[in-house]
């Protein structure tokens, strides 16, 4: 094991060289994936410069070709087994670990966002005596590579983030989901592929529910519609689960064969209803079971005087306060003479849930209107959609193909994760009102 260790890391040490030293192609891909890793990162530090660059290795494209297939393209002097062993990192990812065991020369970790355990080496003896200071729960940001079917490897710098109790170790899996989007289910593409049926699925029922894509409502009323429609979910959740959500307490104990006070104390610690925990409970032996999130209006639109939502079987579910009033710009003939335009533009530019998918869905709608708008509030006389409008959007920090929308689904133990924090910051906040008597600042939630 160590001879192929060793190996291991003189090949990573010349890949990356080779990375490092190319010029032309490469050079430029390169330069253009890490300034797109800026923008999720503009504040990196040297350990996320080495993150980034240890991920083009396998992440970058040069064509239809990764770096690492270069690599191995331009060294036709190598063994099988190193070919076999470089091919093999393909399968990296960048994850967010937690310490299981520390070993005499391995560490055990779990995959939190996938929960797949992983017996992992360090790349290095400076990397070893670092992560010797980890204690058991321990949670890691780091990225790893496979070595043998048995070890793999810590392909890249690590980040210790102390032991997190439920609350922010939620958050930390929610800012991992955030920037490190394509990494969300590295190392479990069925999970990937189950959340992106969910996705379809949800886009269907939305059909089924609303009547179509495209949905305008005053913030309460939408609101209100949203609440229905995720009753309407959680009981087709139920139904599919096998749980008939019309039986007792008692009844549901007793088709589950489930000890009354067990599921009571399950109930209680989790924050939630007994019929909640019962279901989960049923379902305990389906570690990878996908579960649905709560479908809710925004907080800051829930008084808006209007709010559009659209639903897309790729792109999930968009909600646009200006949406509307955007529309009745490019359908206003004197649109010239109206005011506002360009902060209106410069508005659903800078607006997250105006993606790509609906530019591209007003230029399919309005395309003569749509660009000379553009024209004007940009004040570029020649833009053009066909030429144009994929830049501006990529400008503006818009992927133009659809990310894993919010509304996927997710494994049990991370909705279990989720529901217990939230319960466990709801229980401090109760906990915590008498002494908010003297101070005002408290514990805030970002949504």
């Amino acid at each position: 094991m160590d001879a192929i260790l060793e190996r291991a890391r003189e090949l990573k040490q010349a890949l990356t060289d080779f990375v490092f030293d190319a010029e032309g192609d490469l050079a430029t891909a390169l330069e253009s994936y890490a300034a797109k890793q800026t923008s999720y990162f503009p504040n990196q530090d040297s350990q996320q410069s080495q993150r980034v660059v240890d991920a083009f290795l396998t992440e970058g494209r040069v064509g239809t070709h990764t770096p690492l297939d270069l690599f191995i393209a331009s060294h036709p002097d190598l063994s099988q087994d190193d070919r076999t062993l470089l091919q093999s990192w393909q399968r990296a990812f960048t994850g967010l670990f937690a310490v299981d065991a520390i070993l005499p020369d391995s560490f055990e970790l779990t995959n939190w966002l996938t929960a797949k355990r992983y017996t992992v080496k360090p790349s290095e003896p400076k990397m070893w005596e670092e992560m010797q200071r980890s204690k058991l729960g321990e949670i890691l940001l780091t990225r790893i590579a496979p070595v043998t079917p048995e070890y793999w490897l810590i392909s890249g710098p690590h980040t210790r983030m102390g032991n997190l109790g439920k609350p922010k170790l939620a958050v930390a899996i929610g800012n991992f989901k955030q920037t490190y989007k394509s990494q969300l289910y590295g190392d479990a593409p069925e999970l990937l592929e189950q959340a992106w049926q969910s996705v379809e699925k949800y886009y269907q029922d939305f059909l089924d529910f609303f009547g179509g894509d495209e949905v305008t409502l005053s913030g309460y009323q939408l609101g209100k519609k949203l609440a229905e429609f995720q009753k309407i979910l959680s009981k087709k959740q139920l139904t599919e689960a096998g749980i008939d959500d019309s039986k007792s307490l008692s009844e549901l104990v007793e088709s589950a064969g489930i000890d009354a006070a067990e599921l009571e104390a399950a109930a209680e610690s989790l924050g939630a209803d007994a019929k909640a925990v019962s279901q989960i409970m049923k379902r305990k032996e389906a570690l990878n079971q996908m579960v649905t999130p709560q479908v809710d209006l925004p907080p800051e639109l829930k008084k808006a005087e209007q709010v559009t939502v659209l639903a897309h079987p790729r792109w999930g579910q968009m909600f646009l306060p200006a949406y509307t009033q955007f529309k009745q710009l490019l359908e206003a003939e004197d649109w010239q003479s109206l005011s506002g335009v360009s902060r209106l533009v410069d508005r659903n530019l800078q607006d997250p849930a105006m993606n790509a998918f609906v530019w591209h869905r007003l230029a399919a709608q309005y395309p003569k209107q749509l660009e000379q708008v553009l024209r004007t509030a940009l004040e570029h006389i020649d833009f053009s959609l066909d030429r144009d409008l994929d830049q501006l959007l990529q400008t503006h920090q818009k992927p133009l193909e659809p990310e894993l929308p919010e509304i996927a689904s997710v494994p049990l133990h991370l909705h279990e994760l989720f529901q217990s924090a939230i319960a466990e910051v709801s229980k401090s906040k109760g906990k915590s009102k008498e002494s908010q008597k003297t101070s005002k600042k408290g514990f805030q939630r970002n949504s």
